[in-house]
């Protein structure tokens, strides 16, 4: 599940559930970058490693003939580091026309299933059925790339080693506990499979085999497993029934940005006012993807739990707003500032390396915008006289150029 954590750009792609599992599955002795040497060479290694982790003789015998390199994979992956998204482009894509109409004929057809699973894991058939339309356009697009090939490909030569190494060992103890067969093991080109996009890792700590058949198929036609197990993965890392995502607000006029962030109760008082729907009545924090000129939302705790499924912000909102075009809000009112582009990996970069120099804490140097950037720039913002918005924008990292 939560896919691809974790990762700058690729977390903005569907498939990406792999999440803080409970319980590390990943082997001991692993290494962190890719591996210069031969495939070969790599997969003798790899084979001691699991098997210091449980995996058989008899599995790695069985999966050997599907470990392999797939050039294409390869690609795709080092793709994704260079460029960022804007909010807004990844959700025109994301909920579409279309999809907001197959969504909700997927929820008249599964309804009495998505009903079962609310009443089983609170989590509402809206935010379940957005969950399935991102991922695989409602099981359309499952992915048809071998999943033990594609993760001993990232294993062996991605960017992130450590982290596909300990998937692709998840995923053998799939085929060895008898959830798959390699044969049937297909998915998306970066590891993740079934109706929801899961990763092994998350497989077998949330897949639940709902539709009482034994196993938890998440390939099956049947999508009643999938949607379970994605219920079951938001309900045990927080989701709190019966409380929206978010709320798209207005603000009052010269309202004070500086409160960006800050997780309170007292919106209301505040002169903040709900666009559609409530106010969220739990303690909940105003954010700001587009800045001070886009859409203004208050993120309850079950947003924060939507992105342990997918890191990105992007991915939340669209899914979010996804959920509530299902259950019949109207589109966002708020504007985007769609003048502005995406800033570049080195772009990125720079950003943080000009704010650490200046004595501001960004939590690395990485090209990755977390809390710890978003809050930098908020500082340097206010003490430089700016509406401490916290957005990041070409135009902010050329001011911070001076």
């Amino acid at each position: 599940m939560r896919a691809f954590i974790a990762v700058l750009v690729l977390a903005l792609l569907p498939g990406c559930v792999t999440a803080n599992v409970e319980r590390s599955l990943r082997p001991q002795a692993r290494p962190e970058a890719p591996s210069s040497g031969s495939f070969a060479t790599w997969r003798a290694g790899f084979e001691a490693r699991a098997q210091a982790e449980g995996i058989t003789p008899a599995t790695l015998a069985t999966t050997r003939p599907y470990l392999r390199i797939l050039p294409d994979t390869l690609a795709l992956d080092r793709r994704q580091s260079e460029f960022g998204a804007r909010v807004w482009d990844y959700m025109d894509s994301a909920v579409t026309a279309q999809r907001i109409s197959a969504g909700r004929a997927a929820m008249a057809r599964h309804a009495n299933t998505l009903a079962r699973i609310e009443s089983r894991f609170g989590v509402p058939p809206e935010i379940v059925t957005a969950i399935w339309g991102i991922e695989t356009s409602y099981g359309a697009n499952r992915g048809r790339s071998p999943i033990l090939a594609t993760l001993a490909t990232l294993a062996k030569d991605g960017r992130r080693a450590a982290f596909f190494e300990g998937e692709l060992i998840a995923a053998l103890r799939m085929v060895q506990m008898g959830k798959v067969t390699p044969a049937r093991f297909t998915g998306s080109w970066a590891g993740a499979f079934g109706h929801t996009q899961f990763m092994p890792s998350s497989y077998l700590t949330y897949a639940v085999p709902f539709a009482g058949n034994g196993v938890a198929d998440v390939w099956a036609d049947d999508p009643s497993d999938a949607l379970a197990s994605a219920a079951n993965y938001l309900a045990r890392r927080g989701w709190t029934r019966g409380q929206p995502w978010a709320v798209e607000v207005a603000l009052p006029q010269g309202f004070d940005l500086g409160v960006t962030g800050q997780r309170r109760s007292d919106w209301g008082a505040l002169g903040v006012t709900p666009l559609q729907g409530t106010l969220p009545r739990a303690p909940s924090r105003l954010i700001l993807p587009g800045g001070a000129r886009g859409p203004a939302f208050l993120a309850t705790g079950n947003y924060d739990v939507l992105k342990e499924y997918n890191i990105s912000d992007a991915y939340v909102l669209a899914l979010g707003h996804l959920s509530d075009r299902l259950r019949g809000f109207g589109p966002l009112r708020g504007a985007w500032p769609r003048q502005d582009r995406a800033l570049t990996l080195a772009e990125r970069t720079e950003l943080q390396r000009i704010l650490t120099a200046q004595g501001h804490d960004t939590a690395g140097i990485d090209g990755r915008h977390g809390p710890a950037t978003i809050a930098a720039v908020q500082a340097w913002q206010r003490a430089n006289g700016l509406p401490p918005d916290g957005y990041i924008n070409a135009a902010l990292l050329s001011r911070l150029r001076r």
